[in-house]
C-alpha cells in the first residue's frame, strides 16, 4: 500500500506544481488561456464573423464579441449539427453535451471538443485524485474501486452525424483504457437508459468488489444507497465496503444530506470532496474535504468573465478574474476549447478569497424567488434549509419552493408567502417547529426577505407541506426523466412546478385509498 501510494504522489507531482503555479500566478494564467483561445478562434467560421484575430486586447474582445446564452448560441449549433466544419471552434466537435439542468428545462445541445473533454472534463478527476493524495498521502481511496452514478440517457444521434447525451454518459464511454479497471459499475451497466435496472445490477455487481470511493450527485447516490442495503441486509454501507473512505461529489449542494450521509457512512475516516462539473466545463474543486468553498480551475482551457448579479443585463459591468470582488454574486461567463465564446452557462458563484481565487456555488441565474423584492437564490435555501433541519433533528430528502401570490391567501389580498414542499428521511420533531426555524434561518440568510417579513409587512409566515417521500422520485418515474444527474429545482418562479408534485401526491393517497 505504501509503494502504490508512493507511486501516486511521484505521478501527480508535476500537476500538483501547475496548480500551485496558477495559484500564485492566477492572472498571467488566465491571460495565456485567453491568448491560446483567441488564436484559435481566429480559424473559425464565428472567428471570422466577430472579427476574432490573433493577438486582439480584451477589451476589442468585449467590443466584439457579444455576450450568448444558449438561443444565441443555438443557431451555430444547429449548423454543426448538419456537419459544417470549425464553426465555432478550428477542431471538429466529437458530441453535444445534452443538458436541460432541472426537471423542467428543455433540452440544449452544447458542443464538445476532445480538446475540451481532455483538458476540462477529463482533468477535473484526474485533479481530485491528484489533491487528495496530496491531502493524504497514507490514504487508500484510490486503491480499490471507485463507483461512479452518472446519468441514464443512452448516447443519441443528432441528425445521424454527431453523437450526444448527458455528460456523464459521454465520460463513462470515453473512459481511458488505464482507467477502465478502478472504476464501477461495468460500462454496460453505466449506460442504461434505465435507471431501476442499473441500480438492481450495481446491487448485484458492486457489493461484492473493494468499493473504497464513490461520485455523483448526493440525493441519486441516496437512493442507491438505500437499494444497497436494502438488497444486503446491512445496517450501513461500511458493512459492505468496510475500506470506503472517499465521496467525491457535486450537481446540489451537499449540505441538507450530510447528516444522512454520516449515519449510513459511519467512519472517521470517510472524507466528502465538493466539485462544480456542469456540461460547459468542470471549474472547481474544494481543496479540503467537509466544504463547499472551491478552488477557481484556471488553466483547463478556459477564460472566466463575470457579471454581477445585481447588475445582470449590464454588459459594462462584465470584468474578467482580476476586477471580481470577494462576496460580491455574479454570473459565470466563459470562453473555452469546446467552442463557447462568451457564453452565460446560467450559473451563479460568490467569491470568498481571491489569493488565491475560492468560490461558493449559490444558484443559477433564472432559478431564483423575487415575487415580492425578496430576491431568494439557491444559497439562501440551501442554508436556510441546512440550519432549520439542524435544530429540529430533521434529515431532508428532498424539497423545492415557490411563492403565494398576493390574493392567493385567504383575507390578504396585499401579502404573500412562500410554500416549500418537502420530503424527509427523518422527520422534525414538529412541523410547527420546522417552518418557524426555517422562517427564522431565512431571515438570516437574506436582508430583503427579512425586511418583507417584518411584521408580516409584505410577506407572512411560510407554508411547509410534506408529501410522501417518494413523490419527486415516481413523479420523475412518471415523466421517464429517472436518472442520476437529474436535479429537482429547489426554487420556482412560478407554481406550476409545486402544483403539479401536490396534484400527483394527492392523486397517489387517493388511489390508495380506493384500494
Amino acid at each position: 500500500m505504501k509503494l502504490v501510494n508512493r507511486l501516486l504522489q511521484l505521478y501527480f507531482a508535476p500537476r500538483l506544481r501547475k496548480i500551485e503555479h496558477f495559484k500564485q500566478h492566477p492572472h498571467e494564467v488566465q491571460q495565456e488561456q485567453y491568448a491560446r483561445l483567441v488564436k484559435a478562434g481566429e480559424q473559425t467560421v464565428f472567428g471570422r464573423e466577430y472579427g476574432i484575430y490573433r493577438g486582439m486586447s480584451y477589451s476589442e474582445f468585449r467590443k466584439r464579441i457579444p455576450v450568448m446564452e444558449y438561443k444565441d448560441l443555438q443557431p451555430w449549433v444547429e449548423r454543426m449539427q448538419k456537419g459544417e466544419k470549425c464553426v465555432t471552434w478550428n477542431r471538429p466537435v466529437g458530441w453535444f453535451s445534452k443538458s436541460s439542468g432541472t426537471t423542467e428545462g428543455t433540452s440544449k445541445y452544447l458542443p464538445l471538443t476532445k480538446q475540451g473533454l481532455r483538458d476540462s472534463h477529463m482533468q477535473g478527476p484526474l485533479d481530485v485524485a491528484a489533491i487528495y493524495t496530496h491531502l493524504y498521502p497514507n490514504g487508500g481511496a484510490y486503491l480499490g474501486k471507485t463507483l461512479i452514478l452518472g446519468g441514464s440517457k443512452k448516447l443519441e444521434k443528432k441528425g445521424d452525424i454527431i453523437p450526444s447525451g448527458d455528460l456523464s454518459s459521454i465520460l463513462i464511454d470515453n473512459t481511458p483504457a488505464i482507467g477502465a479497471p478502478i472504476r464501477e459499475p461495468h460500462k454496460s451497466i453505466a449506460l442504461l437508459a434505465d435507471f431501476d435496472k442499473k441500480v438492481r445490477l450495481i446491487c448485484e455487481r458492486c457489493t461484492k468488489k473493494d468499493v473504497r470511493s464513490l461520485a455523483g450527485v448526493p440525493s441519486w447516490n441516496l437512493v442507491m444507497i438505500e437499494r444497497i442495503l436494502k438488497y444486503t441486509g446491512k445496517d450501513n454501507l461500511l458493512e459492505v465496503w468496510p475500506n470506503l473512505e472517499l465521496f467525491v461529489h457535486g450537481g446540489m449542494s451537499f449540505k441538507p444530506y450530510k447528516r444522512q450521509f454520516e449515519k449510513l457512512i459511519p467512519s472517521a475516516n470517510m472524507k466528502y470532496i465538493e466539485t462544480y462539473n456542469a456540461s460547459e466545463g468542470f471549474f472547481g474543486i474544494a481543496e479540503e474535504p467537509f466544504t463547499d468553498e472551491m478552488l477557481l480551475m484556471l488553466d483547463y482551457n478556459c477564460f472566466y468573465e463575470f457579471m454581477p448579479t445585481d447588475a445582470m443585463g449590464d454588459k459594462s459591468k462584465i470584468v474578467p478574474l482580476e476586477g471580481v470582488e470577494v462576496g460580491k454574486n455574479y454570473a459565470m461567463i466563459i470562453t473555452s476549447s469546446n467552442g463557447l465564446w462568451r457564453y452565460m452557462i446560467g450559473d451563479t458563484i460568490r467569491f470568498t478569497q481571491t489569493t488565491p481565487y475560492k468560490f461558493h456555488f449559490t444558484g443559477r441565474t433564472k432559478l431564483f424567488v423575487n415575487a415580492f423584492g425578496e430576491e431568494i437564490i439557491i444559497d439562501n435555501a440551501e442554508r436556510a434549509m441546512e440550519q432549520a433541519c439542524h435544530e429540529c433533528g430533521a434529515e431532508i430528502k428532498e424539497y423545492t419552493m415557490a411563492p403565494v401570490f398576493m390574493g392567493e391567501i385567504e383575507g390578504e389580498m396585499a401579502k404573500g408567502s412562500h410554500e416549500w414542499v418537502v420530503t424527509f428521511y427523518k422527520q422534525p420533531d414538529s412541523l410547527e417547529h420546522f417552518t418557524d426555524a426555517l422562517d427564522r434561518a431565512m431571515q438570516g440568510q437574506n436582508s430583503d426577505y427579512a425586511a418583507k417579513r417584518k411584521n408580516n409587512f409584505t410577506l407572512l409566515r411560510p407554508i411547509v407541506t410534506v408529501v410522501a417521500e417518494d413523490t419527486f422520485e415516481e413523479l420523475l418515474r412518471l415523466d421517464g426523466r429517472l436518472g442520476g444527474q437529474i436535479k429537482i429545482p429547489r426554487l420556482n418562479g412560478t407554481r406550476d412546478y409545486v402544483e403539479r408534485l401536490k396534484e400527483f401526491h394527492n392523486a397517489r393517497i387517493n388511489s390508495n385509498k380506493q384500494d
